[in-house]
């Protein structure tokens, strides 16, 4: 199988993730439940995850580093500590479900600062614009999970500070495949998840904490046990429950990885796959790739379309043929309306840094032998 599906999870991760969460189900307790080793081991872990995230994105504090199920629990946090009914929001027009529904079931006033797909400038200056009309709260994904657009994240930071607007960054496409400092950048939050750029298992993920927030669930948290509210302080303040310990080993591991791979390496390696595919799939009579000839400004996801083809129709006959991709909505149904392919859905591709060149020249053979034209 040649799998190109790694928007959704990268399913493909480094043999030592898997590795590590094995060992933490038979050696590690609960962090924080107890002094003795296992429970002594497992809070060791859990900090050790938290200072390789901080190093990776900038967090001057490991503790301001909170663990989340997945990245939708942590923009849920974020969200739901900074808007509320009838509060001005401002976000991109390539937002995920995770970011809309949210809003809509918190009643926001929601402003879409759409710009053309790939236009950067036009999408700054819809922020700007926006901005300047009076918001509350801007949000804004880093890279688009169905065309892999890179939007202007750092420029549409500066708006936000210079106008004194939170910003929550959902980092779903970008965090371990481009860099982000946290610090620079002075988000209120930022969320990611952990089974996607950074190499962990899925039900990992972080949530980087530069605003106070209001915990999404109580419970317990091995500290301040007396106490019937939530602690005051991070990280116990949002980690009720028990913890995802043999998930936070293999996100830790795979943190390490990115460290010696190098995001900028794996990044131009992402990059070169998807040109060439890019250009392999123009070459296509009747295929329609959503591509940009700019490698700052698009990501390791390609969506396309095959003019007269059902879209979820062609996707199942790649994948009966061994090609693992994704084909309709992808959850983010502004992000088509902006785009136009609201309608039609795409197919999208999205790579890894263990996709190889041979790959992508199989996957656009596989295409042509279903129909050598379309349309």
């Amino acid at each position: 199988m040649i799998y190109l599906d790694s928007a959704a999870t990268t399913l493909q991760k480094p043999a030592s993730v898997a590795a590590a969460s094995a060992w933490a189900v038979n050696h590690l307790a609960s962090p924080g439940r107890g002094g003795h080793r296992p429970a002594m081991a497992a809070s060791e872990k859990a900090f050790a995850c938290r200072e390789a995230a901080a190093r990776l994105f900038h967090v001057e504090d490991p503790e301001r580093v909170v663990f989340t199920f997945n990245a939708t629990h942590g923009l849920n946090i974020a969200i739901k500590t900074l808007a509320g009914p009838g509060s001005r929001v401002v976000i991109s027009g390539y937002e995920h479900n995770a970011v809309t529904r949210p809003l809509h079931a918190l009643k926001a006033d929601l402003r879409v600062a759409r710009g053309r797909l790939f236009d950067r400038q036009a999408v700054l200056e819809d922020f700007r614009r926006e901005l300047d009309r009076g918001v509350d709260l801007a949000v804004c994904t880093h890279v688009s999970n169905v065309f892999g657009f890179i939007l202007p994240i750092g420029d549409i930071a500066a708006l936000c500070r210079e106008r004194k607007v939170p910003l929550i960054i959902d980092a779903s496409q970008s965090a371990g495949i481009l860099p982000i400092d946290f610090e620079a950048l002075e988000a209120a939050f930022i969320a990611m998840p952990g089974h996607k750029g950074l190499y962990g298992p899925q039900g990992t993920g972080l949530l980087l904490c530069g605003a106070d927030p209001v915990p999404l669930l109580e419970g317990g948290t091995g500290s301040e046990s007396r106490r019937q509210s939530m602690p005051e302080f991070l990280p116990d303040r949002l980690e009720a429950g028990t913890h995802n310990i043999a998930g936070i080993a293999g996100l830790l591991e795979g943190l390490r990885f990115l460290e010696r791979r190098g995001v900028a390496d794996i990044a131009a390696h992402e990059t070169d796959l998807i040109r060439r595919m890019g250009e392999g799939l123009a070459a296509i009579p009747g295929v329609e790739p959503f591509r940009t000839s700019s490698p700052e400004v698009q990501a390791g996801v390609l969506s396309f379309r095959v003019a007269g083809r059902d879209c979820e129709e062609l996707g199942d006959a790649l994948g009966s043929r061994g090609i693992a991709l994704r084909a309709g909505l992808h959850c983010a149904p502004l992000a088509h309306e902006t785009a136009g392919t609201l309608e039609t859905g795409t197919l999208r591709a999205s790579v890894s840094a263990f996709n190889t060149r041979r790959e992508i020249d199989k996957f656009l053979q596989t295409l042509r032998e279903i129909g050598s034209t379309f349309g």
